[in-house]
């Protein structure tokens, strides 16, 4: 356990965002389903993704690591008959993989940590018996799988995650006929999806979107190939945050046409007030003021965390909602966001899917849970910006799962933060 021990600083300069993470996990994905030899760059090894390599190493796959580049070697791949994937605390992983060993028929057990054991899991357990595929599934991991995964239309709701779906559209093309994913329900983080068929499409595996969902045709081949990862919106999310409230912050790196949907924050930082500029492949955000809304954040559920911090300094009410999605998190993130803001003196409401936060000039300072959530962490670390002294939150090694070097961009920026060893 450690803890980040913050005094406050304004943040401003340049930094390089980040790759992101939900990029490269895809890329992984179909370079292993490839079964060639492929090169995905630039890579970060944060926990998440080690869990994906170490997942590919267990299905057959070589992969190392040299200066940022990710050798895949996948021609053994898929070749055993019984496996057993720890998916660590990566839920992409898990929801990734499940469909995809079972096109390959192969008898798999899904093991995880933390509180990726108790994530639900329900969708699968439901679903791909009517498909061929036995499941083990006790509502808590292990989560064990045989049989071969059969074509068809697979009837989906999207209420949880839209990771399942993903996994289903890595699947699918693998199968000798035509399947089709319909989705029962609104897609909240359509982005992913979109991410997911375009990652698909760059390793030459094709699918149409319809009205209702995907049209997939069978007997595909994923092609082996050099993927170049672009900048994470998700994290960089954060630093253009704290361009918001403290002194100009320019990330480079980013795609503005990017599908990832964490993108908007961009727009979200501008309708609040905040002045936002593009250049080729950077954005830069300066302090103006700023001023509270309402926010629907079921698509970008990751932006919430630091969405709550921008709406406690933004001058009037802040009401986040459609974020119900956010109690299944690596915490019940309203609850880890709830208690983190009181403890700043904030005033601040739970609701049953958000929150409803008043802003103010300055926090108390505090000592603040950090759950062994990495978005939480990541978000008071922010706050601590506008705290009147010293600012600690817990946990502060969770920032791995997805971005190792955030304290170290963190102190680029001018930062001040301590990361202690308990």
């Amino acid at each position: 356990m450690s803890t980040a021990l913050i005094t406050p600083r304004k943040l401003s300069g340049t930094i390089v965002a980040p790759p992101s993470k939900s990029y490269t996990h895809r890329a992984i994905i179909c370079a292993l389903i490839s079964r060639g030899v492929c090169e995905i760059y630039p890579v970060e090894l944060s926990n998440d993704v080690m869990a994906t390599i170490n997942a590919a190493r267990t299905l057959g796959a070589f992969v190392n690591l040299v200066s940022e580049r990710l050798i895949i070697d996948a021609r053994a791949a898929f070749l055993k008959d019984h496996i057993t994937i720890n998916c660590s605390e990566s839920g992409s992983t898990l929801r990734f993989l499940i469909p995809i060993v079972c096109a390959f028929g192969i008898s798999a057990k899904f093991e995880g940590t933390s509180t990726l054991v108790l994530r639900p899991m329900g969708v699968f357990s439901e679903i791909l018996p009517k498909f061929g595929v036995e499941c083990k599934y006790a509502g808590v991991l292990p989560f064990s799988v045989s049989g071969r995964l059969m074509p068809g239309k697979f009837l989906i709701s999207q209420d949880i995650s839209s990771q399942f779906v993903s996994g289903l559209l890595f699947a699918l093309p693998l199968l000798p006929e035509d399947s089709e994913i319909i989705l029962t329900t609104a897609c909240g983080s359509s982005g992913y999806i979109d991410m997911t068929a375009k990652t698909m499409e760059d390793f030459g595996v094709t699918v149409t979107k319809t009205e209702r969902g995907f049209r997939i045709p069978g007997n595909q081949s994923y092609r082996a190939r050099n993927y170049a990862v672009e900048g994470d919106w998700s994290q960089t999310a954060f630093f253009l945050a704290a361009g918001a409230i403290g002194e100009p912050v320019t990330v480079r790196g980013v795609n503005p046409n990017s599908l990832q949907g964490d993108r908007i924050i961009a727009n979200l930082l501008s309708r609040m007030g905040a002045n936002v500029s593009f250049g080729d492949d950077e954005v830069t955000v300066s302090p103006e003021r700023l001023v509270g809304g309402n926010i629907f954040a079921e698509r970008i559920p990751d932006l919430v965390p630091v969405l709550a911090i921008l709406g406690a300094c933004a001058e009037g009410s802040t009401r986040i909602f459609g974020a119900s999605r956010l109690k299944f998190k690596e915490s019940n993130r309203l609850k880890s966001l709830y208690a983190g803001l009181k403890g700043l003196g904030v005033n601040v409401t739970e609701t049953d899917d958000g929150l409803l936060i008043y802003g103010q000039k300055s926090f108390e300072n505090a000592k603040i849970n950090g759950f062994s959530d990495h978005r939480i962490v990541m978000a008071f670390a922010i706050a601590a910006i506008m705290a009147r002294d010293k600012i600690c939150i817990s946990d502060a090694e969770s920032i791995s799962k997805s971005y190792p070097s955030f304290f170290e961009d963190y102190n680029k920026l001018g930062g001040c933060v301590n990361v202690l060893d308990l």
